[in-house]
């Protein structure tokens, strides 16, 4: 029997539903918990390869298997790139894997996330602990329940790093890829800062790069993109937008990267300064892709 997007305790497989016509099978131990929020159909369930697995509206989400590569590369890249970034804004984000990075940070004074549902935070808390690890009782931290395009075209403050954790383009998470969202972004931002967001596996979503791209790019002096493979998204390496007015935080060399690595005193399974400086080679399709020119 398969699972789509309503899991029951008698089901015993999951078909990811992204793409309609291929996805990967999860086997289900078990079923910690199914609920169809405001917003979205959340499951949380077991497997053996994987640990615990999140799914909404039939797209896997996070795993506790291979989280760290998704939330290193997309804290780390941006936060030690500035490397003096004191306040950070998160969008989305609610299994609590990014502020766990971003409060690694010492220098880091506060942190903003604005997650749309709080059951989202609730349940991960509790099924998926080690992706928080604690970080939502930080004194740094302010969550804030609300919509992230809402947040960014009210708010009162700037950023120094401003970090956008969304689901894919579709349902609640669509907002957060168009033009009115990133012209908040940019007002958010401090000068000098950089916004980063995850832009989807770019072989199954190609459109989701080139769409960014060409909305970003009247915003910033800088819009690129750099890349990591995640085991559970499948289909290629997942891309990440980078978008910045300061066009020397791409380029900073290994070197200095290294110096802020060891001073922050990093702990990693995936980031290294070295993983950060190739990361932004990408792939001659993500490339022609984002310049225009036919593959």
């Amino acid at each position: 029997m398969w699972i789509t997007c309503v899991a029951a305790k008698s089901m015993n497989k999951y078909l990811e539903t992204l793409y309609p016509s291929w996805g990967q099978r999860f086997v289900v131990d078990e079923v910690l918990f199914e609920h169809q929020t405001d917003h979205q159909h959340l499951v949380i369930f077991k497997n053996q390869q994987w640990g615990t697995v999140m799914a909404l509206d039939g797209v896997i989400q996070t795993t506790e298997k291979d989280e760290f590569v998704y939330h290193e590369m997309m804290t780390h890249v941006p936060m030690l790139a500035h490397g003096s970034a004191k306040k950070v804004l998160i969008i989305g984000g609610g299994d609590g894997g990014i502020l766990r990075e971003v409060l690694k940070h010492k220098q880091v004074e506060r942190v903003v996330q604005v997650e749309i549902d709080q059951a989202v935070i609730d349940m991960c808390v509790q099924y998926l602990p080690g992706h928080s690890n604690g970080a939502f009782d930080d004194p740094r931290a302010e969550i804030i329940i609300n919509d992230g395009v809402k947040y960014v075209a009210e708010c009162d403050e700037t950023f120094d790093v401003i970090i956008s954790d969304s689901t894919d383009p579709i349902g609640p998470g669509e907002v957060l890829f168009t033009s009115p969202f990133y012209q908040g972004v940019k007002r958010c931002l401090n000068a000098g800062g950089v916004f980063v967001a995850q832009n989807g596996v770019a072989f199954m979503q190609l459109d989701e790069v080139t769409t960014t791209q060409k909305r970003l790019s009247p915003e910033f002096n800088q819009v690129t993109f750099y890349a990591a493979s995640v085991p559970t998204y499948v289909g290629g390496v997942m891309t990440f937008a980078w978008a910045s007015d300061n066009k020397a935080l791409k380029t900073v060399d290994e070197a200095t990267l290294q110096g802020r690595f060891e001073a922050a005193n990093l702990s990693c399974r995936y980031y290294t300064p070295a993983v950060h400086r190739s990361a932004f080679a990408l792939p001659a399709y993500i490339e022609n892709a984002v310049n225009g020119v036919a593959s």
